[in-house]
């Protein structure tokens, strides 16, 4: 039966939360483990749906995972793998896009993949003509079936060079996980740079891959023969410390998050701090709190790494509706990454969505008919109100919204939020929240 969250607002977050293995790396590094010829051991895993997809599709390729829910690990042994049913992997993919990423691995181990119809976040177009393109150059043979693709390398899979007209982080797994076997040397120009993209090249390196990361987004790999398992801990996930951080600030509040990383928070902290914003870093993590009186507006730009994170936006937009005066933010990575702020709007924010580019220089989406540009005025008195979450940074926001928020508010479709936060509930609850979960009537 789905769940309603009841929540009331008007309740300043204090305390506690702890963040693990990142989302947008765990479940890449799992797939990895298909490269290997020994069992490969990950830790610092978090307990979300995205992490359960990728263990199940694993299982039914034949690989035996072991978990230690105690200490927060995974052993994934893939002596056995073997082709599954397309029915099997469609029933368990569900709306995740993961199996995209295991086609490369795939073709390595057994010379085939299907992947079914992919679903994810509603937040743009998220086209999987990049992946395709890429294993046609690896030498696969792609083919549309009812209800997915099915993929296989009748030759052998060869190195290429590759240009990227976009630095995707998916499509850059997708030539990592693919061109570390293959044979002969991969190029990829317009590469993605992101942490998590550094992370996985260190995990495929501890297995015997050779990757050189140039200083002009080129990525260079040379094909080997061969690759053995890993032992590795993931990288914290900093989108949900972001996410926590900016709850902090929109709710008057103050919330340590142990394991957040300065080295992958720069853009954030920078940002954070000019807001008004407070942080203080140790060893064991990242304090953040509103430092007390006005909240200052910006102008803010996302942009792919080392820039702002698109993921750092929704949640920190909440917090710019409590700043005095007009912010203007312009989303350069996902087109329709606005839709989220209709219900903010309902809560009584008072934001405006452009289609024009209101940023320093003029983005991939500024003549495409998008509403990709927001101006946002405050402070205003946020209201409780009742909403579906939309996706999964978007629905996290609205929960922020409605903790700042006057009254009560009502949340459906929770089980999106557990594709990315781990335990929300339980840190809802240890911050101090005033939140009850029951079954939606």
């Amino acid at each position: 039966m789905a769940k309603l969250l009841t929540i009331q607002g008007g309740k300043p977050l204090t305390g506690e939360v702890t963040v693990r293995g990142a989302k947008n790396l765990v479940p890449k590094a799992m797939v990895a483990a298909l490269l290997g010829n020994t069992p490969s051991v990950l830790r610092s895993i978090p307990e979300i749906k995205d992490v359960d997809v990728v263990s199940a599709l694993l299982e039914l390729h034949g690989v035996t995972v072991d978990w230690d829910s105690q200490a927060g690990s995974i052993t994934m042994d893939p002596a056995g793998v073997r082709q599954a049913k397309s029915a099997e992997i469609d029933a368990h993919a569900g709306d995740s896009r993961i199996p995209i990423l295991f086609c490369g691995p795939l073709m390595h181990a057994i010379g085939e993949a299907f992947i079914p119809d992919l679903g994810g976040c509603k937040i743009g177009d998220r086209p999987i003509d990049y992946h395709l393109e890429v294993l046609r150059n690896f030498g696969a043979v792609v083919d549309k079936r009812p209800g997915g693709i099915s993929i296989s390398a009748p030759k052998g899979l060869h190195g290429a060079k590759l240009e990227l007209p976009y630095p995707s982080v998916g499509a850059t797994e997708q030539v990592l996980l693919t061109a570390v076997k293959a044979e002969g040397i991969t190029e990829l120009k317009g590469a993605a740079v992101e942490p998590e993209i550094h992370d996985l090249i260190a995990v495929l390196q501890k297995m015997g891959a050779i990757i050189t990361v140039q200083t002009d987004r080129t990525i260079r790999i040379e094909g080997v023969s061969t690759l053995r398992g890993y032992n590795h801990t993931a990288l914290p996930d900093r989108n949900e410390a972001a996410s926590w951080a900016s709850a902090a600030l929109a709710t008057g509040g103050d919330i340590f998050v142990r394991h957040a990383s300065q080295r992958d928070l720069t853009a954030f902290l920078n940002t954070y701090r000019k807001i008004g914003g407070e942080f203080d870093v140790t060893d064991e993590g990242i304090r953040f709190w509103h430092a007390g009186g006005e909240l200052n507006p910006l102008v803010l730009e996302t942009d792919v790494h080392p820039g702002f994170m698109t993921d750092w936006q929704q949640p920190l937009v909440v917090a710019l509706t409590q700043a005095t005066g007009v912010s203007i933010v312009h989303e350069t990575v996902y087109e329709n990454r606005f839709g989220f702020t209709d219900a903010l709007v309902r809560m009584g924010a008072s934001i405006q969505l452009h289609r024009e580019c209101l940023g320093s220089i003029p983005c991939r989406f500024g003549q495409r008919n998008f509403l990709h540009s927001a101006v946002i005025s405050g402070p205003v008195r946020l209201k409780g109100a009742t909403f579906d979450i939309p996706d999964l940074r978007g629905g996290f926001s609205h929960l922020i919204a409605a903790l700042a928020a006057e009254g009560t508010s009502k949340a459906t479709g929770l089980e999106i939020i557990n594709r990315g936060y781990e335990h929300f509930m339980d840190k809802l609850l240890a911050l101090g929240a005033d939140v009850e979960l029951s079954d939606e009537s």
